[in-house]
């Protein structure tokens, strides 16, 4: 089984795009063949850093990974030639090398913010009917104090002087022109020369927003929900990212759930089985219970199927089934006047209860093939 992309680079599930980035800088560096030369299993483990890479760097790739796992990016990765991880590997040649933009950059234009994950655990209820939830996402936002610029209130960045707002600085090699990021200005063309005193130059701050989710009826674990443009905020005028919503739902002491499908076991007596009963078996409905016809003779084990008392089938209409589960309980204690009614029953039954059960089960087929 192919190895986990987020084990591999050593971060988290809900790890940022910066850490991702960072984590596959220090593995490529650590591994490139020029540094291990003749050394297989860095070589390999180079492979796997960017192959991993590939898939968790861009947005849309992570989403199905995070979704399908490796099958949701079947054909992604170091098989198939991949724009961005050539992009940003040009860093890690600037780093290593000083000449990482010969292989090009991503440009200082918009980009959008990185996407957020939110583990949301729900009771069974919740899940079930669905229900409107608040939560609390920790993100980075925008400065309203510098309008995201980094500069006091005033005064604006000024053109890098040593780039003059290019963001790069080219050197001839030569043949070659060599474009290698402005160490002043970070690549971003500006500089500040006064910072915001409320964000200290940075252009966002750290806030905790309140968001109100809606649960849709019928969620059940592993399902993710999305609520778009709530993550964090784009980079030089990019739109954000958006908030994945992971949800988890609790046990029930009672339900067992499998799709939209309810299991329950309930306790019958030996009248009941025996005699046949209408009983109350338990629901998640606001009335708390249901109807169930019990025939004679039922044995400990047999299930029945109450049509429409499961849960709200996820994007369609209708409901699931419950299925009952029955258990005959046996008296463990008993008066001895009880003691003497189950002899007396006890000598008017057949010695041989296997026979006799085997005997009513073939008649019983012969019946259903006789119509």
């Amino acid at each position: 089984m192919p190895a986990d992309y987020y084990e591999i680079l050593g971060v988290t599930r809900t790890a940022s795009e910066s850490e991702i980035k960072s984590a596959y800088r220090k593995l490529a560096l650590k591994y490139h063949p020029d540094r291990n030369p003749d050394n297989k299993e860095a070589e390999e483990k180079f492979k796997e850093a960017a192959e991993a890479y590939g898939v968790l760097a861009d947005a849309d790739k992570r989403r199905r990974y995070d979704a399908y796992g490796h099958a949701g990016v079947s054909g992604a990765g170091a098989a198939g030639f991949d724009p961005t991880i050539f992009a940003d590997f040009g860093d890690i040649l600037g780093d290593f090398f000083g000449f990482g933009d010969i292989f090009g950059r991503r440009g200082r234009g918009p980009r959008r913010g990185s996407d957020l994950r939110y583990n949301l655990e729900l009771t069974f209820e919740e899940a079930a009917f669905g229900t409107e939830t608040k939560i609390q996402i920790p993100r980075r936002e925008s400065c309203t104090a510098c309008q995201g610029s980094g500069s006091a209130p005033g005064s604006q960045p000024q053109t890098c002087p040593n780039c003059r707002g290019a963001g790069q600085i080219t050197y001839q090699q030569g043949f070659f022109s060599v474009a290698r990021t402005c160490g002043r200005c970070r690549g971003a063309g500006k500089i500040v020369t006064s910072p915001c005193p409320t964000c200290e130059g940075e252009g966002a701050i750290e806030q905790v927003r309140t968001l109100v989710v809606p649960i849709q009826a019928g969620v059940d674990t592993g399902n993710k929900l999305v609520v778009q443009g709530q993550g964090e905020p784009g980079q030089a005028g990019g739109p954000p990212g958006d908030l994945y919503v992971a949800i988890s739902v609790s046990d029930h002491p009672v339900f067992r759930r499998e799709g939209s499908d309810l299991f329950c076991e309930v306790p019958i007596t030996f009248a009941q089985a025996a005699l046949g009963a209408s009983i109350e078996v338990p629901t998640l409905d606001e009335e708390k219970t249901s109807k169930l016809s019990v025939p004679e003779g039922t044995q400990t084990g047999t299930s029945f199927k109450v049509r429409g008392k499961g849960v709200p089938r996820l994007g369609h209409k209708g409901r699931g089934d419950l299925h009952v589960t029955v258990r005959v309980v046996v008296p463990t204690k008993l008066s001895g006047e009880q003691k003497k009614l189950i002899e007396q029953l006890a000598g008017t039954l057949p010695e041989d209860a296997a026979s006799q059960a085997k005997d009513r089960s073939v008649k019983s087929r012969l019946r259903d093939l006789l119509g």
